[in-house]
């Protein structure tokens, strides 16, 4: 064995033990890995005075709706503990998505769930995925979180009920790991 190969050969044994002992601290300052899941309701109301979706792009000539190929919302709706909007709001659902198919049947989601209320107040979950709209339920990547959700990785489900033409409810059932 050559000078040159060993000197190589003993820098990257040092730089593979000092990655080990890198993770293994990391892995120690987050904490144990844990498993959560809870279900919240998003009140949306997609149309009227007080809309929590609202068009902001689209295709010029076209009607900027939910099924239209190319339109973009936003949103910030109230998340709370029950089916009924007048149950405890437990944070909002804050984001924008895009009618990304040209059928119209699927929306690109980029929605955080930030909590206000008492027990996660503080933390957020990022959900980003394929939408499809028209199917109940329709699954989502959680890709992140804050607080106590640090590091979240999982899925969430919605399923949506139209209680009236200014109202509908959506179901989210979330499922993460997190420090």
């Amino acid at each position: 064995m050559t000078k040159a190969v060993l000197i190589c050969s003993t820098r990257l044994s040092l730089l593979l033990s000092l990655l080990a002992i890198f993770m293994t601290l990391s892995h120690a300052k987050l904490g144990t890995l844990r498993e959560t899941s809870f279900t919240v309701f998003f009140q949306n109301r997609p149309s009227g005075p007080k809309a929590t979706s609202v068009a902001i792009a689209g295709i010029p000539g076209q009607d900027w709706t939910y099924g239209k190929y190319g339109t973009a919302f936003a949103t910030d709706a109230a998340m709370t503990e029950g089916f009924d909007r007048k149950t405890a709001e437990i944070g909002r659902g804050q984001g924008m998505f895009l009618t990304s198919a040209q059928d119209g049947t699927s929306l690109t989601l980029l929605l955080s769930i930030v909590f206000t209320g008492k027990e996660y107040k503080g933390s957020t979950l990022q959900i980003q995925g394929a939408d499809h709209q028209y199917e109940n339920p329709r699954e989502v990547a959680v890709v992140g979180g804050t607080g106590q959700f640090r590091s979240a990785r999982g899925y969430a489900t919605f399923e949506s009920f139209r209680v009236s033409k200014s109202h509908v409810v959506s179901r989210c059932n979330v499922t993460i790991q997190h420090y």
